[in-house]
């Protein structure tokens, strides 16, 4: 069974940082792109980053771009999110992912002073 299980969020304040952090079980997870998506409040999902199943490639969407940096490590089937410069505009449940419709239970990232 596929598991991908998101931690790292919480509530921070405008330009500050977080850390997500997604263990993933039950596949090949260094054979596989992972991506991160988003869900704000009331809208549909969007994706934040992929990265690819070696590490070697990164892609980011213009949200993302500058400001956030996806990363792995495979010996520990793990997928990464430094957020920097976070903005309110930011808040959202962040969700872990293999392909389009695999993904874990989201963790909640609140930016507000």
């Amino acid at each position: 069974e596929v598991q991908l299980v998101e931690s790292g969020g919480g509530l921070v304040q405008p330009g500050g940082s977080l850390r997500l952090t997604c263990v993933a079980s039950g596949f090949t997870f260094s054979a596989y792109t992972m991506s991160w998506v988003r869900r704000k409040p009331g809208k549909g999902l969007e994706t934040v980053a992929h990265i690819n199943a070696d590490g070697g490639s990164t892609q980011y969407e213009g949200i993302a771009r500058g400001r956030f940096t996806i990363s792995r490590d495979n010996t520990k089937n793990t997928v990464y999110l430094q957020m920097d410069r976070l903005k309110p505009e930011d808040t959202a449940v962040y969700y872990c992912a293999k392909g389009p419709t695999t993904r874990g239970q989201g963790t909640q990232v609140t930016v507000s002073s």
